[in-house]
């Protein structure tokens, strides 16, 4: 069976107190991040049944994983980096430190940095700021997780890129650039009736607990809000619809 998938935004990064903030390369947590952290240490109410923690490689959701599930790590669990659900934009705040940087940081530290090659933080090909090559690394991700052996895992990313990720536009805030709060979490279950596209469907639960009982929309209906947003961009500047939402996330 596929896994349950706990999506979580990074907690607050130095990035995140101002538009000037946006020129700092790969920010880490501000002490209000860090206490975030902690409260979500206390609040989660999943840590006994997780099998598998994952991170985008940028500091600030790596450290977000390994402050808020340090229970876990000193059990022995690594935060696997997983540079598929990094952020979308090109902006230094949004682009991550290269390899070799990580790996001095994170140096005794419970961080599996296997999966991040050389040039994953260049902002071309793969990696582009744009919608196409977005969404396909969201589905290239979701494949991965969908495969996972574990039960239930947790993915800290980014507000911009959970969008994209979760294919869920119902709640896009144009003005914070997400719908997402610092250290939010949402459960997802994988669709049954989807094949490559690895497409995630809210839990009940979850859903209920952000917005009370409700009724989940159709795919049809996340897919003609993700054209909403994108015309929105479009139509709000002259930056790069991603660009231009993505410096204030």
């Amino acid at each position: 069976m596929a896994p349950v998938i706990h999506c979580i935004r990074h907690a607050q990064g130095y990035h995140n107190l101002s538009v000037a903030n946006h020129s700092m390369p790969d920010p880490t947590l501000t002490s209000l991040g860090k206490e975030q952290c902690e409260n979500l240490a206390k609040d989660f109410p999943h840590h006994e049944s997780i099998g598998a923690i994952v991170a985008s490689p940028l500091r600030r959701t790596i450290y977000t994983a390994l402050y808020g599930f340090k229970s876990l790590i000193e059990r022995g669990m690594p935060v696997i980096a997983l540079p598929e659900v990094c952020e979308t934009a090109d902006v230094p705040c949004d682009t991550g430190s290269d390899i070799a940087v990580l790996k001095e940081e994170m140096k005794g530290k419970a961080v599996d940095l296997s999966r991040v090659k050389e040039g994953w933080n260049v902002k071309t090909g793969k990696w582009a700021p744009t919608a196409n090559a977005i969404e396909k690394r969201a589905r290239e991700a979701r494949q991965w997780l969908k495969a996972r052996p574990e039960d239930e895992i947790v993915v800290v990313t980014h507000g911009g890129f959970l969008h994209y990720f979760t294919e869920d536009w119902s709640d896009f805030n144009k003005a914070m650039g997400t719908g997402w709060r610092n250290v939010e979490y949402r459960s997802y279950k994988f669709a049954d009736e989807d094949g490559e596209n690895a497409s995630l469907v809210e839990t009940k639960e979850s859903r209920e607990f952000r917005r009370g009982s409700e009724i989940p929309l159709t795919k049809e209906e996340r897919m003609n809000l993700r054209e909403t947003a994108k015309k929105t961009w479009e139509e709000g500047g002259d930056l790069h619809p991603v660009q231009a939402v993505q410096a204030k996330v």
